[in-house]
C-alpha cells in the first residue's frame, strides 16, 4: 500500500478531537490502531521529541481523525486500513523516541477498552502492516 500525503491533515489534529475519535473507534478499529495511535498521542506530550517528529506525529493522527481519508472510515474493515499503515509508519519513523512508560501508559488506556486477548495481539504490532 502505498501511503497518502498524511502531512497535509496536520491542521485536523487536536487533542479533544483525538480523545472522541480514539473512543467511538476503538473496538471496530481494534487493539492495534489504537495502541498505535495511543503511543503517538503520548509520544507527541514528550518534551524529548524534537519539532520535526512531533510534525510527522500530528500529521499521522490528524489523518486518523479526518473522515475524509483515502478509505472513508464509514467503509467497514477497509475504512481503517489506511489509518493503521500511516499510524505505524510515523511510528517506526519515531520509535527511539518512545520510552518505555509511554509504552506502558497507551497498555494502560487500552484496558479500558479491550480484554486481556484483544490486548495480547499488541505484541506483533509491527508484523503484517504493509
Amino acid at each position: 500500500m502505498e501511503l497518502p500525503d498524511f502531512m497535509k491533515y496536520a491542521n485536523k489534529f487536536s487533542q479533544s478531537d483525538f480523545v472522541d475519535k480514539i473512543a467511538k473507534i476503538a473496538k471496530r478499529a481494534g487493539s492495534k490502531l489504537v495502541y498505535a495511535a495511543l503511543i503517538l498521542y503520548y509520544t507527541l506530550q514528550s518534551d524529548k521529541v524534537s519539532t520535526a517528529n512531533k510534525a510527522m506525529i500530528i500529521g499521522a493522527l490528524g489523518y486518523m481523525i479526518s473522515p475524509l481519508d483515502v478509505i472513508p472510515d464509514a467503509i467497514p474493515i477497509a475504512g481503517l486500513t489506511d489509518d493503521l499503515a500511516v499510524l505505524l509508519f510515523v511510528l517506526k519513523k519515531v520509535w527511539t523516541d518512545v520510552d518505555p512508560e509511554i509504552q506502558q501508559k497507551a497498555k494502560d488506556r487500552l484496558s479500558k477498552w479491550f480484554d486481556e486477548d484483544e490486548i495480547a495481539e499488541i505484541s506483533d504490532l509491527f508484523k503484517n502492516e504493509e
